[in-house]
């Protein structure tokens, strides 16, 4: 709130752009977290993964495989958003168990839990679409697409299209973001330690996979089998996860900010979206993360109480949330116009935009 004081009384009004103040029309039960609840999503998710992983194992009928890999990686994202979830430490009460559940469900996806808390708890929600400082989905300038060379705009140009936004995340977020950056300080012990689990996990998982193929199958089977559980699962997973984090942030009318004009407000507010997608398919495998407004604006919130928090959020402003029925004609509309930006004049620009300079 912000005290005005006249020459009679002092008088509360209120901040139309404080996040503070979007937390506070919040309903309280919003912040209920559910063992139950959360206990019943992650059994759903296991069961989900298991008989894909099942399938792929037992046949190779390039069809069936082909219906398994689409199953394998949704059920891979579906696994992650629970973890990303724990992760915030929104899904559970206790800290220790959230940590252990994030860390669980982020093995399918090849994911370093302390590094990815430090990449998108810390910095992607902290700063969200601010210049310079959230790393996601952060769009180059003009001048910055210029001064790249031929490889470089040949790759910006394939993951800044309709088809790229897995290689995008694989690339910026999974491989620079997580597994090549080590963070000074207090981080850092905790990061490498993640490191050291997973990859040996991720190896025994290789080695038992290449074990079954190898008897089964032979030398080829040895490559094969942890090519088919292991390898094209992530790889789709990756391609769904960067489609679902791009249609969050990247539109013509969502603004990115530079430093001296961003606020929480804005970047959690105006620079995310609310999008409606089928009801199955969010809940087998999305758990509301589509609902993503409310997440940023307070990721304590757990997946099962997004929507009730999103209906107060734009009840209370209802000019600032941006909402629709997720639209692949959109994406691609959107895809083809959001290349470079102008953060001055705050508008995305086609690549067009760099030969005219």
């Amino acid at each position: 709130m912000v005290v005005v004081t006249t020459s009679d009384a002092v008088v509360l009004t209120p901040r139309t752009q404080s996040l503070n103040d979007v937390r506070v029309i919040i309903p309280e039960e919003c912040y209920q977290r559910s063992v139950g609840r959360a206990a019943l999503a992650l059994a759903q998710a296991l069961v989900l993964y298991a008989i894909p992983m099942v399938g792929l194992a037992l046949t190779n009928t390039w069809w069936v495989v082909l219906i398994l890999w689409v199953l394998a990686g949704l059920a891979v994202s579906g696994l992650f958003v629970l973890g990303h979830d724990a992760s915030h430490m929104a899904l559970l009460d206790s800290r220790k168990a959230n940590r252990l559940v994030a860390q669980v469900c982020m093995i399918p996806s090849f994911h370093v839990e302390a590094a990815w808390d430090l990449g998108h708890n810390r910095i992607h929600h902290g700063y969200t679409t601010r210049q310079g400082f959230d790393f996601v989905w952060h769009p180059a300038t003009v001048e910055e697409y210029a001064a790249m060379g031929r490889f470089a705009r040949v790759r910006h140009r394939f993951e800044w299209s309709r088809l790229g936004s897995g290689a995008y995340f694989l690339r910026t977020v999974w491989w620079q973001k997580m597994w090549r950056f080590n963070a000074p300080g207090k981080r850092h012990d905790a990061i490498v330690r993640d490191k050291i689990v997973l990859s040996s996990l991720l190896l025994l998982a290789f080695g038992g996979a290449a074990t079954y193929g190898a008897l089964t199958a032979g030398v080829v089977g040895a490559f094969w089998v942890p090519f088919k559980m292991l390898v094209m699962p992530f790889l789709l997973f990756v391609q769904i996860i960067g489609w679902t984090v791009y249609v969050h942030h990247v539109a013509p009318d969502i603004r990115w900010w530079p430093r001296k004009e961003w606020s929480q407000f804005k970047g959690q507010m105006e620079s995310t979206t609310i999008l409606r997608v089928p009801a199955m398919v969010n809940k087998l495998w999305f758990h509301n993360i589509f609902v993503h407004v409310p997440h940023h604006v307070d990721a304590r919130i757990p997946f099962h109480q997004l929507p009730a928090a999103a209906a107060a959020i734009a009840a209370n402003y209802p000019g600032t949330v941006r909402s629709g029925k997720l639209s692949m004609r959109e994406y691609v509309r959107d895809a083809k116009a959001c290349k470079l930006y102008d953060f001055e004049a705050g508008t995305w620009l086609p690549y067009s935009a760099a030969s005219r300079n």
